[in-house]
């Protein structure tokens, strides 16, 4: 019986099966998916086969996971040089940024979507609390928008507390299964109260001492919206890694430097000190912004090696 995985704490599993029905289940035996090295060899979002255990106790066993579309992960908080996977089969990839109280950075962000770009997920920036930002943030807020939009990213801003954007939030949302992320305290949990009414989801306000979110969700969750589609709410992510990717590689996923890298002089042209690169004058022409430029950096230095 096919079914699809809601939660996982990396043991057990909760899947609703074709007919609707919710089952705690289990894995039967190692999974091995085409030489992964994950901690958690079965997502939310992951397609699979079940036997139903008990009738009466909704309890199954997972025998298969079926192939995926695509995934995304970050480097496991515990296993250096394995991967966690957050989510599977997934349609686009949502990140909700907030520019004061707490102020998410244009690293992250970046980071954010070169994660994206490698799983071939569409990104989309939200950026929330804007009924609390000042000139300065309203500048930041433009420049961020025209920037990211030349660039083909969907760029929202939204106010969950006083309800504005939120409609349109909604129709982005419909018939599709959306990976939902952000730092913690940038007011992730409280929109998915929003998109799931009846259903209290834990909220938690920033801390004040250091400005940083503190923790609400500590599994990733999928939900289905009542307009029809699913979000998987992550756990508030302090650092996303690039993991498995060659420096080499990283250039591709910034798509102002991907459609430039033929008119490098060097074919490994890492785009740093290498003379003629065609990404330096895009930057130095302003054609490539220079924060962008600067993001590309510290992930390349933060690459230590292939198996990062």
């Amino acid at each position: 019986m096919k079914a699809l995985v809601y939660r996982s704490t990396g043991s057990w599993y909760i899947v609703k099966d074709e007919q609707g029905k919710i089952h705690n289940a289990r894995m039967k035996g190692v999974f091995k998916l085409d030489d992964i090295t994950s901690t958690n060899p079965i997502a939310v979002g992951d397609e699979v086969e079940i036997e139903v255990e008990n009738e009466l106790e909704s309890s199954a066993t997972i025998t298969e996971i079926l192939p995926r579309r695509n995934h995304i992960n970050r480097q496991s908080p515990r296993v250096k040089h394995h991967q966690h996977i957050i989510a599977a089969n997934l349609d686009q990839s949502l990140l909700i940024a907030t520019l004061k109280d707490p102020r998410t950075s244009q690293g992250f962000i970046d980071r954010f979507l070169v994660v994206s770009e490698m799983y071939h997920v569409p990104a989309i920036i939200i950026f929330n609390k804007i009924d609390i930002y000042r000139q300065k943030e309203e500048k930041k807020l433009a420049e961020l928008s025209e920037m990211y939009r030349s660039l083909n990213y969907g760029v929202y801003a939204i106010s969950v507390e006083k309800n504005q954007g939120i409609a349109e939030l909604h129709q982005l949302l419909e018939n599709k299964t959306t990976l939902v992320s952000g730092h913690s305290g940038v007011g992730k949990s409280t929109l998915v109260n929003n998109l799931l009414p009846g259903q209290a989801i834990k909220t938690q306000d920033v801390s004040g001492w250091s400005g940083k979110g503190m923790h609400t969700t500590t599994f990733a969750n999928m939900y289905d919206l009542p307009s029809g589609g699913r979000i998987i709410d992550t756990p508030g992510i302090r650092e996303l890694a690039a993991s498995g990717l060659d420096k080499e590689e990283l250039s591709h996923y910034f798509p102002e430097m991907r459609q430039r890298l033929n008119n490098c002089h060097y074919n490994n042209c890492m785009h740093i000190n290498e003379p003629d690169c065609a990404i330096k004058q895009a930057v130095i022409d302003k054609e490539i912004s220079e924060d962008r430029y600067v993001s590309y950096v510290n992930i390349l230095d933060s690459i230590e090696n292939k198996n990062y």
